[in-house]
Protein backbone atom coordinates (compact mmCIF):
# COMPACT_ATOMS: atom_id res chain seq x y z
CA UNK A 1 0.00 0.00 0.00
CA UNK A 2 1.05 3.56 -0.62
CA UNK A 3 0.07 6.98 0.68
CA UNK A 4 -0.16 9.80 -1.81
CA UNK A 5 0.07 13.35 -0.50
CA UNK A 6 -0.67 16.10 -2.98
CA UNK A 7 -0.40 19.83 -2.33
CA UNK A 8 -2.51 21.69 -4.87
CA UNK A 9 -3.96 25.14 -5.54
CA UNK A 10 -7.26 25.59 -3.65
CA UNK A 11 -9.18 26.51 -6.80
CA UNK A 12 -8.24 23.15 -8.40
CA UNK A 13 -9.84 20.99 -5.68
CA UNK A 14 -13.22 20.47 -7.34
CA UNK A 15 -11.65 19.48 -10.66
CA UNK A 16 -9.23 17.04 -9.01
CA UNK A 17 -11.89 15.54 -6.72
CA UNK A 18 -14.34 15.02 -9.59
CA UNK A 19 -11.68 13.30 -11.68
CA UNK A 20 -10.62 11.03 -8.80
CA UNK A 21 -14.24 9.97 -8.30
CA UNK A 22 -14.41 9.03 -12.00
CA UNK A 23 -11.47 6.68 -11.31
CA UNK A 24 -13.54 5.17 -8.48
CA UNK A 25 -11.19 6.64 -5.86
CA UNK A 26 -13.65 7.58 -3.16
CA UNK A 27 -11.47 7.65 -0.05
CA UNK A 28 -9.40 10.76 0.53
CA UNK A 29 -8.71 13.34 3.20
CA UNK A 30 -8.57 17.04 2.44
CA UNK A 31 -6.91 19.70 4.61
CA UNK A 32 -6.42 23.43 4.23
CA UNK A 33 -2.71 24.12 4.71
CA UNK A 34 -0.33 26.99 4.11
CA UNK A 35 3.36 27.12 3.48
CA UNK A 36 6.00 28.41 1.14
CA UNK A 37 8.25 26.96 -1.49
CA UNK A 38 10.31 28.10 -4.40
CA UNK A 39 7.50 30.19 -5.86
CA UNK A 40 8.19 32.71 -3.06
CA UNK A 41 11.94 32.64 -3.70
CA UNK A 42 12.08 34.86 -6.79
CA UNK A 43 15.04 36.99 -5.67
CA UNK A 44 17.23 34.37 -3.97
CA UNK A 45 19.91 35.05 -2.83
CA UNK A 46 18.95 38.30 -1.17
CA UNK A 47 19.42 40.16 2.09
CA UNK A 48 18.37 37.81 4.85
CA UNK A 49 17.30 40.52 7.29
CA UNK A 50 14.93 41.93 4.65
CA UNK A 51 13.31 38.55 4.08
CA UNK A 52 9.67 38.29 5.11
CA UNK A 53 7.99 34.89 4.86
CA UNK A 54 4.54 35.01 3.33
CA UNK A 55 2.60 31.77 3.36
CA UNK A 56 0.63 30.54 0.38
CA UNK A 57 -2.65 28.67 0.91
CA UNK A 58 -2.76 25.14 -0.47
CA UNK A 59 -5.00 22.11 -0.23
CA UNK A 60 -3.42 18.86 0.95
CA UNK A 61 -4.95 15.64 -0.34
CA UNK A 62 -4.10 12.35 1.34
CA UNK A 63 -4.99 9.06 -0.34
CA UNK A 64 -4.05 5.55 0.80
CA UNK A 65 -4.30 3.06 -2.04
CA UNK A 66 -3.07 -0.28 -3.34
CA UNK A 67 0.29 -0.18 -5.12
CA UNK A 68 -1.32 -0.81 -8.51
CA UNK A 69 -3.43 2.39 -8.29
CA UNK A 70 -0.55 4.79 -7.61
CA UNK A 71 0.31 5.72 -11.20
CA UNK A 72 -3.27 6.39 -12.30
CA UNK A 73 -3.93 8.52 -9.20
CA UNK A 74 -0.75 10.55 -9.66
CA UNK A 75 -1.49 11.06 -13.36
CA UNK A 76 -5.06 12.13 -12.55
CA UNK A 77 -3.96 14.66 -9.91
CA UNK A 78 -1.21 16.03 -12.14
CA UNK A 79 -3.47 16.37 -15.18
CA UNK A 80 -6.23 18.11 -13.26
CA UNK A 81 -4.16 20.34 -10.95
CA UNK A 82 -1.64 21.52 -13.56
CA UNK A 83 -1.80 25.15 -14.69
CA UNK A 84 1.83 25.52 -15.78
CA UNK A 85 2.42 28.37 -13.36
CA UNK A 86 4.64 28.50 -10.28
CA UNK A 87 2.95 27.18 -7.18
CA UNK A 88 0.97 24.40 -8.86
CA UNK A 89 2.07 22.11 -6.04
CA UNK A 90 3.77 18.78 -5.41
CA UNK A 91 2.88 15.10 -5.14
CA UNK A 92 4.66 12.71 -2.76
CA UNK A 93 4.31 8.94 -2.42
CA UNK A 94 5.30 6.96 0.66
CA UNK A 95 5.02 3.33 1.74
CA UNK A 96 2.31 2.32 4.22
CA UNK A 97 3.58 -0.39 6.54
CA UNK A 98 0.30 -1.27 8.18
CA UNK A 99 -3.36 -0.30 8.12
CA UNK A 100 -6.26 -1.36 10.33
CA UNK A 101 -9.92 -0.40 10.24
CA UNK A 102 -11.19 0.77 13.60
CA UNK A 103 -14.78 -0.26 12.82
CA UNK A 104 -14.24 -3.72 11.29
CA UNK A 105 -10.72 -4.63 12.49
CA UNK A 106 -9.82 -5.44 8.86
CA UNK A 107 -6.11 -5.10 8.13
CA UNK A 108 -3.98 -4.35 5.11
CA UNK A 109 -5.71 -3.62 1.80
CA UNK A 110 -9.06 -4.69 3.31
CA UNK A 111 -8.77 -1.81 5.76
CA UNK A 112 -8.73 0.78 3.01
Amino acid sequence: MKEIKAYIQPFMLNKVETSLKQLHIHGLSVCDVKGFGREKDESYPHHYQDYVVEFTPKIKLEIVCPDEDVDKIIDCIHKNAHTGRRGDGKIFVTEILRAKSIRTADEGADAI
